[in-house]
């Protein structure tokens, strides 16, 4: 029984080894394959139960384990959208062909890193076949509260770099000194106008013209103006005026004291902001708040506009995308505006190592791995997305040539034992003769 116990142990054994070999050869081939986990086999011994003083042998069992949760070094790339992951979390991503036959669901993989593209439809893959998930944004660029603990509401990251794309003006900042003097007696009270520039809902070039009025006295001061507001879209109609009041006491001397909505809308003291109806939609103007030195200003002999801004843009062509740390995916026109068009979560999994391999470095969560759930990037226990950046493989090609050494030897060992035991039972069949 020992001798042929010994025999299927050494079988056994050439096909462990052989295991190890096809790890190990799977290891050095992906050896410059980005986003590889390295194989290893596991070597379990098998114990028999022996009786009577014989021993059986039991041989070994070989186990394999990808090292999925084994974090590789970062190489730089030139492609913005070349992404990894530095830090716990994987990306989630799709098949295309799933996508591409209409799936509204697809379903969803993880990789910790990918070289995505746009391609003929706007979407960002790999050229694997691979496409990127994430969270659509709202038109202002935030992000609505979505579901983390279910992919449903992730889709394809898609960029259409050839349409054009414009931002409607939503907000106006009014930064401007007006003269004290011409609120003085005997002034000549000629009105001073002021035009701003904003973008309709079609991309539009428009503007608000604003005329400051001021009102004389007979005697003293007044630090009285009105102030009347005219959109271009519709010329002849006022769409705004208000009476504005300014204080000239030694410590706020200057700053708005009281501002009166005549026609338009109204004005909130907390927040320094009044709302006009424009043909395209309201749009609010921050003309300043109450004793602050910002917004409109009464001083000495000037009318200087010195800071003027809106949101908004004119249309323009998207010229490149890019990842930042946090998953927002950012489209850049060619008009020097920037806007968020997704986000891209990070999944965290409890046991990434217990995740199904799907191929392409491709993993899938199962039972053993635990439910995955969907993190803003470098929030909670993951880390951050990097762009121009691929995780390399995890082979180490002088630790694989080493365990390649040592399981040739191994497996000749246990050819060895099998020319043994063969020529141990020539000898018993020899004693008959």
């Amino acid at each position: 029984m020992s001798i042929s116990s010994s025999l299927t142990a050494g079988v056994v054994g050439l096909s462990s080894n052989a295991t190890r070999l096809a790890t190990i050869s799977d290891n050095i081939a992906n050896s410059q394959t980005p986003g590889y986990k390295r194989v290893d086999a596991n070597f379990h011994s098998m114990v028999v139960t022996s009786g009577g003083g014989a021993y059986t042998a039991g041989g070994v069992r070989a186990t394999t384990q990808r090292y999925i949760d084994h974090e590789s070094a970062i190489a730089t790339t030139s492609n913005p959208t070349d992404l990894a992951v530095s830090g716990r979390g994987f990306l989630p991503v799709a098949q295309a062909t799933e996508v591409m036959a209409g799936s509204e669901t697809p379903q969803m993989f993880l990789s910790s890193t990918g070289s995505f593209r746009t391609d003929a439809n706007g979407y960002l893959r790999t050229e694997s076949g691979q496409m990127l998930l994430g969270w659509p944004a709202n038109l202002d660029g935030s992000i609505p509260n979505y579901p983390r603990a279910t992919s449903e509401a992730l889709e394809p990251v898609r960029v259409n770099v050839n349409q054009f794309s414009g931002e409607p003006t939503t907000r106006i900042e009014l930064g401007i000194n007006l003269p004290a003097t011409e609120t003085e007696a005997g002034a000549g009270g000629d009105p001073l106008t002021q035009s701003v520039e904003y973008y309709d809902n079609l991309g539009r070039a428009e503007s608000l013209e604003i005329t400051f009025t001021p009102a004389v006295p007979g005697a003293g001061t007044s630090n009285a103006w009105s102030m009347e507001i005219v959109d271009s879209a519709d010329p002849g109609t006022v769409i705004g005026q208000y009476d504005l009041e300014f204080d000239d006491a030694r410590t706020l001397g200057g700053t708005l004291r009281d501002v009166v909505d005549v026609s338009g809308g109204p004005y909130d003291p907390a927040t320094g902001v009044l709302t006009v109806a424009a043909p395209s939609g309201p749009i609010d103007i921050n003309i300043g708040r109450y004793g602050q030195n910002e917004g409109l200003s009464q001083l000495s002999d000037i009318f200087a506009p010195f800071n003027i801004g809106r949101d908004g843009a004119p249309v323009g062509k998207v010229t490149s995308v890019e990842v930042d740390e946090t998953g927002m995916v950012n489209a850049f026109y060619d008009t020097g505006t920037t806007r968020t068009l997704y986000q891209v979560p990070l999944a965290d999994i409890p046991n990434p190592n217990g995740m199904a391999a799907a191929g392409s470095q491709l993993y899938m969560p199962t039972p053993e791995s635990g439910s995955f759930f969907l993190w803003d990037a470098g929030n909670g226990s993951t880390g951050d997305i990097l762009s121009f950046a691929l995780e390399e493989s995890a082979t180490d090609i002088a630790n694989e040539l080493t365990e390649l050494i040592r399981t040739q030897r191994a497996y000749s060992s246990n050819a060895k034992v099998i020319q043994t035991v063969d020529e141990m039972l020539q000898e018993a069949t020899n004693i008959k003769r």
